[in-house]
């Protein structure tokens, strides 16, 4: 059946609005309740949230609806999204639930879920679910409802767990590091980690007030991250989103690095301690510089759609562990089962410490090649797949750019707009290419 709730990354929206509305949430954990009770008598759930005002009502629709379903809650608080996850694994929990909606603005929240083991769940266990909230509820009776209960050391347990992740015989002592929080779920928890293993560290959006996550600040507006660094004189800053599951890294020049370059290090981190890395993943937006500097080190690079679950699902597929995209969603599959920023952050660092080498000196072997991304309205009934002109346009720019560059079109899947974007080694190539192609997309 197809899905009519159930996005890429959970169940998304503004508050207030179908369906994130305290009826439909209660609801929606009532009949994930019913689908743990087919394999399970007694299920728990885990359920953390980021610093939205929103969180509190979202947070009582899922606990009530849970417990009417018979079904055991354990509230976690403000907690990353790779946090729920983590303590779903190490708590033995039925399930892992998380009220975010990562890096949009507060008026918007969402609902995502995690396996027993810490992983996003299948398209089939969510569509059980859009089953389940078809048919009426079936309240437990009052022997049988669950009940509900605090994990007062939820943060600290998480912090634990990151640190660990940190090489044993190396520290941050000695550097200067800016923590941007994003006034999110990790405010409470980044600047700690950081701190505990060493380092000096200035915080800044970590003054959540139910209303500023994202506001300007965080991995999506590394801008002022870039202005803490070089005002601070810190070595690095890194910023994390509302959930902490994205990362952009600036250095001491105030030079950001996005997810591409970040990827990129962390499998010559690997290569450097001789450890085995036979392949890595990123999305089609990923910068072919990467691809060809991988290639170039004998490590095969493939392409996943765009979206962390998508990455996620060929890194298993394949039994590969590091994987990645250019907006900061990195994962190492050694180290947790999702994407963690504050995990990326340490890998990164670790790299800087154990070699004694700035980021950009790590990175010498890539240069990232200019894109050019041009979004283009179509009209009502247009078919862009049927547009002959774009089509032989398309042939001739791969032709053209064999080797020094790529083509890649894409619809949006929120707006009519198609999105064409072109990749080369020369910035001003690229340019005309993408006007060349959105010409003939006009021109159909």
């Amino acid at each position: 059946m197809s899905r009519q709730y159930f996005g890429t990354d959970g169940i998304r929206g503004t508050v207030g609005e179908p369906p994130i509305t305290p009826d439909f949430v209660l609801r929606l954990a009532h009949a994930v309740g019913r689908v743990l009770k087919r394999t399970e008598e007694r299920p728990t759930v885990l359920i953390g949230k980021d610093t939205r005002i929103s969180g509190y009502m979202l947070e009582s629709a899922l606990e009530s609806g849970f417990n009417s379903a018979g079904v055991d809650v354990v509230l976690l608080g403000p907690l990353p999204t790779p946090g729920v996850a983590y303590l779903t694994k190490a708590q033995r929990a039925s399930l892992g639930v998380v009220i975010s909606a990562s890096h949009n603005p507060y008026p918007d929240n969402g609902i995502k879920f995690f396996s027993a083991q810490g992983t996003k769940l299948p398209d089939d266990w969510e569509s059980d679910v859009e089953a389940a909230l078809q048919q009426p509820p079936q309240w437990a009776d009052s022997a049988s409802l669950g009940k509900t209960r605090r994990l007062e050391d939820a943060a600290g347990r998480y912090i634990e767990f990151a640190k660990s992740t940190f090489a044993q015989d190396l520290t941050l002592k000695g550097m200067k590091i800016a923590v941007d929080a994003a006034h999110g779920a990790a405010y409470h928890i980044a600047p700690k980690v950081f701190h505990e293993l060493g380092a000096e560290v200035y915080c800044m959006g970590c003054s959540p007030d139910g209303l500023n996550i994202n506001d300007k600040v965080g991995a999506t507006h590394p801008e002022a991250l870039v202005s803490a660094v070089r005002a601070n004189q810190a070595d690095f800053g890194i910023a994390l989103d509302g959930d902490a599951d994205r990362l952009q890294v600036v250095d001491a020049s105030g030079r950001l690095f996005n997810g591409d370059e970040l990827l990129y290090l962390m499998v010559m981190d690997r290569l450097a301690q001789g450890q085995r890395v036979p392949g890595a993943v990123g999305t089609l937006m990923t910068n072919m510089a990467v691809e060809l500097a991988l290639k170039a080190k004998d490590v095969e690079f493939v392409r996943a759609k765009v979206g962390d679950r998508y990455v996620l699902e060929e890194l298993e597929k394949r039994g590969w562990l590091l994987g990645g995209e250019g907006s900061g969603h990195l994962l190492a599959l050694d180290k947790h089962t999702t994407g963690d920023g504050l995990i990326s952050a340490l890998q990164v660092l670790k790299a800087s410490a154990r070699s004694g080498r700035s980021l950009a000196q790590l990175l010498e072997g890539v240069s990232l090649f200019p894109q050019t991304l041009i979004n283009v309205r179509l009209q009502p009934g247009q078919d862009w797949k049927k547009n002959e002109k774009l089509s032989a346009e398309c042939e001739r720019l791969q032709k053209e750019l064999e080797g020094s560059g790529r083509v890649l079109i894409r619809a949006s899947g929120t707006e009519p707009v198609l999105r064409v974007m072109v990749e080369a080694s020369d910035a001003q190539v690229a340019q005309r290419s993408a006007e060349r192609l959105a010409d003939a997309v006009r021109a159909g």
